[in-house]
């Protein structure tokens, strides 16, 4: 296999802290590398000195094979919110079309709108200021995907995009024959996707072929042969202390090299490894918590026309873990304010129902906007307990730091410090992973498995979600909301063996609805599973003759809407449409797409009752 990259000694400082010093690796063609560390060790600078947006404090050499395309994804991409989809793309794509020939060009054109219509973006001219963080995202990827890189530079690819999103994203990439350097807390997506872990460590890069339970089994080997080494040091150091503790006299003919060799092995014995992780030992519990917590009932909210919650009733539990999922843009931000009280009271969304809170209720409140700091804030003015700041990972040497000079991570983590030291008895994580190294991860679990108190968490991070909640509140669209008792892996499961079977169903009844859109009318279902919730004991009625009308009106589009995008996506991938018929073919997708999905929902409901 060909090298791809080599590097030599690069280093890169902020001030006194040192990120990295003089390290150096090799990435060959074919490799998909997870570089992991901790929170604030430079593995951002480093992907951006890699993709020619930083430079190395030291100098150092970075080779790429000559004639590769290389294609990066910050973690933040920069957009114009008044610019269509279309216009921004130009415009940040604009370096990189300019390289290539026309033909070229075209070709990138139709690869962008097959990954956008199947990241659900089949609208080029919606405006980037009416798109959800999760979907901007989409866009970013969807414009470096379609670039047809040998090697792409990732950093953190999964943050706010939803699950469908997702397994995309780890289908893609997994089938691709592309090189990879990314930097990911996603541990699914990694096991998925990359074949090589590559960890920072101490300012030392080490790197572990094969998956991520390889590199956690790898690791340990390693810091354990590195203190078994020092412990046989310290055996060796006894018995030169005793050398040089002989008598005067014998001292005064002992050899300069033995000296010096002594003080060499003092150094090396007092190395022993040590792992600066986060530790939630000695977080307060939480506060007491009295048997009312929340209770809904009836409660809606619709804003714009748009219901982003109807009819929901529930009464939230004492240690409850809930999980809430949902597509981008299907209001569990929305859902969280609405159970927390949180809307202005200016708001011009209608609110009906009620939503009630127990007179014990301590909320924390962990949001997607993170930490609220005034400009020349340090850590220590932020939080003042010196203890709880070294538990997370806040030694001495960084008390005075500015929080405006912290790493993305460091600052969640520095937020989380100061919600959990408040002893919350209702604790809410909006996408609590973002920006958290896996280490951190790890350890947040253990402490929420054991929390004692209600935890309500939206996330898309699947191992996350499977290792801590009971049940999910699924938010189907259009205000609906189901219940599904079990971890989010058996909920996807349940999801794709429902689809399957809904298949089946419709080619035995002649091929209508051979497609549900996305797993969405499947996920508005979920009470089905063996071991969800049922809400309705009583049976359906049967249909009326007008929905009876319906049903059959809908059994002859659906196929016809099918046939519809399936010839226009053959148009696409010829390569021969005109360049306005292209932009007209992808519309049109985009348009079938968002039919299929209400016309399916609509024939599941129906099909149902009949």
């Amino acid at each position: 296999m060909a090298s791809y990259l080599q590097i030599e000694n690069i280093s890169k400082s902020y001030g006194p802290k040192i990120l990295f010093q003089n390290i150096g690796f090799n990435i060959s063609e074919g490799d998909k590398i997870a570089l992991i560390a901790p929170n604030g060790t430079g593995k951002t600078s480093l992907l951006r000195i890699l993709a020619g947006k930083d430079k190395s404090d030291s100098g150092g050499k970075i080779t790429f094979l000559k004639d590769i395309r290389i294609s990066s994804l910050e973690q933040e991409y920069d957009y114009r919110p008044e610019l269509s989809i279309q216009k921004q793309i130009e415009s940040s794509a604009a370096p990189f079309l300019e390289s290539i020939a026309a033909e070229e060009q075209f070709e990138y054109w139709q690869r962008l709108r097959e990954h956008l219509s199947n990241f659900s973006l089949g609208d080029l001219d919606m405006p980037m200021r009416s798109l959800s963080g999760g979907e901007v995202k989409r866009v970013a990827i969807a414009q470096m995907l379609a670039t047809e890189a040998d090697f792409y530079i990732m950093d953190e690819p999964t943050n706010h995009l939803d699950t469908d999103a997702i397994e995309y994203l780890e289908s893609f990439l997994g089938r691709s024959r592309c090189t990879l350097l990314m930097v990911t807390h996603d541990r699914y997506f990694l096991e998925r996707v990359c074949n090589t872990v590559m960890e920072l460590d101490h300012g030392a890069v080490y790197t572990y072929r094969g998956d991520y339970e390889n590199y956690l089994e790898k690791r340990q080997e390693r810091i354990d042969n590195y203190n078994a080494e020092t412990d046989k040091v310290r055996n060796i150091l006894r018995r030169e202390l005793e050398w040089m503790r002989s008598t005067p006299c014998a001292r005064t003919g002992k050899a300069k090299y033995r000296k010096d060799a002594f003080y060499r092995l003092q150094d090396r014995a007092d190395a022993v490894y040590t792992e600066s992780r986060l530790s939630l030992d000695d977080v307060a519990g939480a506060s007491r918590l009295g048997t009312k917590i929340i209770n809904c009932k009836n409660a809606s909210f619709k804003y714009g026309g748009k219901y982003y919650l109807k009819d929901f009733t529930y009464n939230f539990q004492r240690y409850e873990k809930v999980g809430i999922v949902g597509r981008n843009g299907a209001g569990k931000t929305t859902f969280l304010n609405l159970l927390l009280g949180r809307f202005d009271p200016s708001d011009p969304g209608e609110f009906s129902g009620t939503i009630e809170h127990g007179e014990s209720l301590k909320v924390g409140y962990y949001t997607q906007k993170g930490i609220s700091f005034t400009g020349d804030q340090t850590v220590l003015e932020t939080v003042s307990d010196t203890r709880l700041l070294g538990r997370f990972m806040f030694p001495h040497d960084m008390l005075n730091t500015r929080v405006s000079r912290l790493s993305g991570g460091e600052k969640r983590r520095l937020y989380l410090l100061t919600i959990l030291m408040e002893q919350p008895n209702v604790l809410v994580l909006d996408e609590p992973t973002n920006d958290l190294d896996i280490v951190t991860l790890n350890v947040l679990e253990e402490y929420l498995k054991e929390y004692h108190g209600t935890l309500i968490i939206v996330s898309h991070d699947r191992h996350f979600l499977d290792r801590l909640v009971d049940h999910l509140f699924v938010l189907c669209g259009d205000g609906e909301v189901k219940d599904f008792i079990g971890s989010y892996t058996q909920y996807r499961t349940f999801l794709k063996d429902m689809e399957a079977e809904q298949r089946q169903a419709a080619r035995m009844a002649g091929g209508q609805a051979t497609r549900m859109a996305g797993g969405q009318a499947a996920s508005c279902h979920p009470e089905r599973s063996e071991g969800s919730k049922k809400t309705k004991t009583t049976s359906a009625p049967k249909l009326s003759f007008k929905e009876k009308r319906e049903l059959e009106q809908l059994e002859a589009e659906i196929p016809a809407l099918e046939e519809e995008k399936s010839a226009l996506t053959d148009r696409l991938s010829s390569g021969s449409l005109p360049f306005e018929e292209l932009q007209a073919a992808s519309a049109r997708i985009g348009e079938i797409s968002a039919l299929l999905e209400e016309k399916e929902l609509r024939w599941l409901e129906l099909s149902e009752k009949a």
